[in-house]
């Protein structure tokens, strides 16, 4: 397991090295005048050339790319073109409402999407068809559409949540869980419709097994059977498309921070990317790489432990 670990990690640092290269070319290919752009339209051209040139944007776009690199590695991200604040700084201030959402998400995902599922596989029935009728409601319905309603519902006909707006943990715990509750429970519906699902189908196909059938014949508690040989062999399935949802759950916080206004990293994509303001996105698509890679190689690592029959030696 170590050396796959390490494999894993060097193969990720060979990925974020080619994806930091493409994406940097690719920003570079509009031709946009970010010197123009800063001092605006009335600025002289020798003006607008010395920003160009300040910002160093009159050299080679794989000089500029080798300069940023050289920085990066070192933990100097640089400084945002139009509101010259450090690129660390900024994206460390809208950290942690995103990794609320993130972090709020999964844990209701996990937890319902496994409940949802084992009972579902387990009982069958009528109990089966309403999990299989709210997955595929939950998978199908729009993000957008489930995110409005959610709004209108809780925030403005009942009034128990505000519409918008974030409290951070540090200054209130109730203000921010009367923040964060809508946003994570409009990303969690269809995480756990989809997670659900695949709960359900591995538990029943675990339940076929001939070791479950002598488990029985020999008279071990039908709740035992369940929590300690069925779960524990049909998670594996779960957590790999749990890792590929809270992947896809990066694309959501997009949505869903802006619908509440919540001052995230989300948010500051949008805004910076119309921007054209490529410190900043470099740092948001390293950010985003380094954790769908953590992510990936978290989720291997327990599918490992949970099945040995995973695990690489």
């Amino acid at each position: 397991m170590l050396s796959f670990v390490v494999r894993r990690i060097a193969a990720g640092a060979l990925l974020v090295l080619v994806i930091s290269f493409l994406s940097y070319t690719l920003l570079s290919i509009p031709d946009l005048d970010v010197g123009r752009q800063l001092l605006g339209q009335s600025a002289s051209q020798d003006l607008v050339d010395a920003k160009n040139a300040a910002l160093g944007l009159d050299r080679p776009v794989l000089v500029q790319y080798l300069d940023w690199l050289a920085h990066a590695v070192r933990g100097d991200l640089g400084t945002s073109w139009f509101t010259s604040e450090d690129v660390v700084r900024a994206i460390a201030n809208r950290l942690p409402v995103t990794i609320s959402l993130m972090a709020g998400v999964t844990l209701v995902t996990a937890v319902a999407s496994f409940l949802l599922g084992v009972w579902a596989g387990v009982r069958r029935g009528a109990v089966d068809r309403f999990v299989q009728v709210f997955s595929v409601l939950g998978y199908a319905l729009p993000n957008f559409l489930v995110t409005l309603v959610i709004v209108l519902v809780f925030a403005v006909r009942l009034r128990w949540f505000p519409a918008i707006g974030y409290v951070g943990i540090g200054e209130s715990l109730t203000g921010w869980l009367s923040t964060v509750l809508l946003p994570v429970l409009s990303l969690s519906v269809g995480s756990v419709a989809g997670v659900a699902q695949q709960v359900r189908s591995s538990v029943i196909e675990v339940l076929r097994q001939d070791y479950v059938r002598t488990l029985r014949a020999r008279g071990l508690p039908p709740s035992r059977i369940v929590l300690k040989h069925v779960l524990r062999n049909a998670s594996a399935p779960a957590l790999a498309v749990l890792g590929m949802q809270f992947v896809g759950l990066l694309g959501g916080a997009v949505l869903v921070e802006q619908i509440f206004g919540l001052p995230g990293i989300g948010s500051m994509t949008v805004t910076y990317t119309t921007r054209g303001d490529i410190p900043i996105i470099m740092a948001l698509v390293m950010l985003t790489v380094i954790g769908v890679i953590a992510v990936n190689l978290v989720v291997d690592i327990l599918i490992g432990w949970l099945n040995p029959k995973a695990r690489i030696a």
